[in-house]
């Protein structure tokens, strides 16, 4: 009897992956590569990824494609009915001689961090989105369109309302706040006021990779900047309890995995978030998500091929981090002599 083995993959914003795993799930094939998202990169950009991180996948496990007997696509950008035609045209293209499964890369993460693959997912990175999944595969959702639809809390809305804070401060509308000197010393604005002024004329520019300096600054005793963690903990855990009362969680003791290097910053985030999402569903526990997602995405493909993958998942996390080290080991000529911080969505 031919050996099966199952795909998964991960398009994201920054990086793809795709990974492939046996029966016994072992993981036994890796490809990697830059951004893929169509949001960022086209169709494209999407087609060139998926079709490069495919075929490396299946080089290094030494099988074709014939062999392929389910996969999971997890896709950045991946939101809306809308998107469904263009990326199965693009999956298709690759020509899988198997059933597959296309979501959304909150999914897969949450597949993959979840211990029996149901739950709600809530990420908490650059930006945020919020997915869940029953145990009969049905999905709740956010829309992942941010401020536009008052989803909060991301890198870049940790940082807007830093800089309120700051505004208000200056205009004697709010509490002083160490933000202010922090983020003086971060731009080389003169004061305030030049702080203010460079920021709408452009002159200086923050990011969402500034929002450690937030969680520093919390962390330094400074009370405004507690209080905007304290909200970004009650905004994520808004989203979690909408996606909880869609998918009928309230009474269950059900797993909320932390998507996304926000939950790094501070523990006063996700303490506050978990006691919001527990004033719905009092059973709710949170788990970080501490394996690559595209874990998760060799999971669903097994569950495409009518596999219980409960039972392989701890051999796959396990197998996987051992994979992924070993290939970053050998596309690295300075790789660290110990292996990286695993991605965390």
């Amino acid at each position: 009897m031919m050996s099966q083995y199952f795909l998964g993959i991960d398009i994201g914003g920054t990086k793809s992956h795709a990974l492939i795993a046996d029966e016994r799930g072992r993981a036994v094939g890796f490809g990697e590569y830059g951004p893929g998202s169509h949001e960022i990169v086209g169709y494209d950009g999407l087609h060139t990824a998926l079709h490069t991180i495919v075929d490396a996948a299946l080089a290094s496990a030494c099988i074709a494609k014939a062999e392929i007997a389910g996969a999971g696509f997890g896709i950045a950008g991946y939101d809306w009915p809308g998107d469904a035609a263009s990326h199965h045209q693009v999956i298709g293209s690759l020509e899988l001689p198997a059933p597959y499964a296309l979501v959304n890369d909150t999914i897969i993460g949450l597949v993959a961090g979840a211990t029996e693959g149901w739950g709600v997912g809530v990420v908490s990175g650059t930006g945020s989105n919020c997915w869940g999944r029953d145990r009969q595969g049905r999905e709740g959702r956010m829309t992942g369109g941010g401020e536009m639809f008052a989803e909060y809390a991301g890198g870049g809305d940790l940082v807007a309302k830093a800089l309120q804070a700051v505004a208000l401060a200056w205009g004697r509308r709010g509490p002083e706040t160490r933000l202010t000197e922090a983020f003086l010393a971060l731009t080389g604005a003169a004061d305030a006021l030049d702080l203010l002024e460079g920021l709408y004329r452009g002159r200086y520019t923050l990011s969402s990779a500034n929002a450690p300096l937030v969680f520093q600054v919390a962390a330094e005793g400074d009370a405004v900047a507690q209080e905007i963690i304290r909200w970004a903990g009650r905004e994520l855990g808004s989203l979690a309890t909408g996606v909880i009362r869609q998918l009928g969680f309230e009474a269950l003791d059900v797993e909320i995995v932390q998507i996304g290097s926000l939950y790094n910053g501070s523990p006063l985030m996700s303490e506050t978030m978990l006691a919001t999402i527990r004033e719905v569903a009092p059973r709710a526990r949170a788990v970080r998500l501490t394996v690559p997602p595209v874990v998760g995405g060799v999971l669903l493909g097994m569950e495409q091929a009518g596999v219980d993958y409960p039972p392989l998942r701890q051999t796959l996390i396990e197998t996987t981090a051992a994979n992924v080290y070993a290939s970053s080991q050998a596309s690295s000529p300075k790789a660290s002599a110990s292996p990286p911080a695993k991605p965390s969505g």
